[in-house]
């Protein structure tokens, strides 16, 4: 999958300012004439590309309705529990959530960045690499994240909590909006209660959150693809463990609920990472293994999407990846140019973690933060299914005690939430979902 080579836009753009302030220094005539024609040019070209017409044979296996995606699945068990045993729920839950904390905040210290600058790092400061523990540093201690919690509350020493991440916003977000209007809530209520809860939205989110809150309908904030160019981006998957919480053992639950939530955001594979990551947390309450529960979140998106055909990929090559590198090296080569925050390598990382450390929490959420590209996210989601199978036994305390007990947020009105509250306030919705669906 090699896309087009781009031209070193960055290193053009460069050169452009500083010719330009260069030659206006010298006293020369008509350097705002030569730069209004370049934006010009520029803009004429992202018309043009998007004008270009899509192939529609592929946008029929790509559907972003909910009936159309159900029509194209393959055959999956749909619903793995019969009954909601809450004290089985409550344990997994616990192990999901906490698991979950841990592997976003590991990588948030080095979201983003390559393997040879966090390796680099890590033997700086004189910490493993893969990380085996929080990171005892971060390079820029006192710089504030999320206009709320400084790069030091992500560390070993310097964490109290669960310092602001907004992945973790969303895993609270999600239990609000459950609170707010039910298990039947729709994607204009996930629109309202962005709105009222969302002070600010990083990356692909952006467009959605601002036609929300000119008063766009949620159905129709995404937009589409020739107006919103990260419909694929990964800010729909970050969003979707919520859903498995709060319909654990039933799959096909999970992947409606993150189907509702998703679509005011994304279209095709950006919506259907959110349902296979749903579905495939929402298994892992019920199975023992990884690649099952991978399995099993297979069945509730499109067989033929890019996304499912690539994580069918990610599993068979997975079975002989022995290392981080090993991993990093073949996403690179199977999505060549690819941006390093789109949905489906993200979701082939968070396979490959998952395959390599199967039941070892501390190497599944270390493998994927090593690996790179979105880690932050990477880490927490592949982190919350393995949680999920072997609960909060299995989570070693490590993980877990710097959190005293206390999450952070920057949602608007809910800045703090005890951890053990949310399990219980999670389970009670948990049980709202199996409650009031036969």
């Amino acid at each position: 999958m090699n896309y087009p080579k781009l031209p070193d836009y960055q290193e053009f753009a460069a050169q452009i300012m500083a010719h330009s302030q260069l030659r206006f220094e010298y006293g020369a005539k008509g350097v705002a004439d030569i730069l209004r024609e370049s934006e010009q040019s520029l803009r004429k070209t992202v018309a043009k590309l998007k004008k270009l017409e899509i192939d529609q044979q592929l946008a029929n296996r790509e559907p972003d309705n909910l009936s159309m995606i159900r029509r194209v699945r393959p055959d999956g068990p749909r619903r793995l529990w019969q009954r909601f045993d809450r004290q089985v729920y409550l344990d997994k839950l616990d192990g999901a959530l906490l698991a979950r904390l841990a592997g976003c905040i590991l990588g948030s210290v080095v979201e983003g960045w390559s393997i040879e600058a966090m390796q680099s790092w890590a033997r700086q400061i004189g910490d493993s690499f893969p990380p085996v523990d929080y990171w005892s540093a971060a390079k820029t201690p006192t710089e504030i994240r999320y206009e709320t919690s400084p790069c030091a509350a992500y560390t070993k020493m310097g964490m109290d909590s669960v310092p602001v991440d907004d992945d973790i916003a969303y895993t609270l977000l999600g239990l609000l909006i459950m609170e707010d209007y039910g298990p039947e809530f729709t994607s204009e209520d996930v629109g309202h209660a962005w709105v009222k809860y969302l002070p600010f939205v990083a990356g692909s989110c952006k467009p959605a959150l601002n036609s929300l809150r000119s008063g766009g309908a949620a159905s129709k904030a995404a937009g589409t693809a020739q107006g919103n160019p990260y419909v694929q981006i990964i800010g729909a998957t970050i969003r979707c463990d919520p859903w498995a919480y709060m319909a654990p053992g039933w799959p096909e639950k999970a992947a409606e609920l993150a189907h509702r939530d998703a679509c005011v955001s994304h279209r095709r594979n950006g919506i259907y990472g959110a349902m296979f990551l749903a579905a495939a947390q929402s298994a892992a309450f019920a199975v023992d293994h990884a690649a099952e529960a991978i399995g099993i979140g297979l069945t509730e998106i499109p067989k033929r999407c890019r996304l499912a055909g690539h994580v069918r990929w990610a599993l068979q090559a997975g079975k002989k990846v022995k290392s981080f590198r090993q991993a990093r090296r073949l996403v690179d080569q199977r999505f060549n140019g690819m941006r390093g925050t789109h949905t489906i390598n993200n979701v082939c990382l968070i396979v490959f973690g998952l395959l390599m450390g199967d039941k070892d929490v501390t190497k599944v959420i270390s493998q994927c933060v090593a690996m790179g590209l979105d880690n932050d996210c990477t880490a927490a989601s592949a982190g919350s299914i393995v949680g999920a199978m072997v609960g909060k036994s299995g989570v070693p305390r490590h993980w877990y005690e710097p959190f005293n007990n206390t999450v952070r947020s920057y949602l608007i009105g809910k800045k703090t939430f005890q951890i053990t509250s949310l399990v219980k306030r999670f389970a009670r919705q948990a049980g709202r979902t199996w409650t009031a669906t036969p």
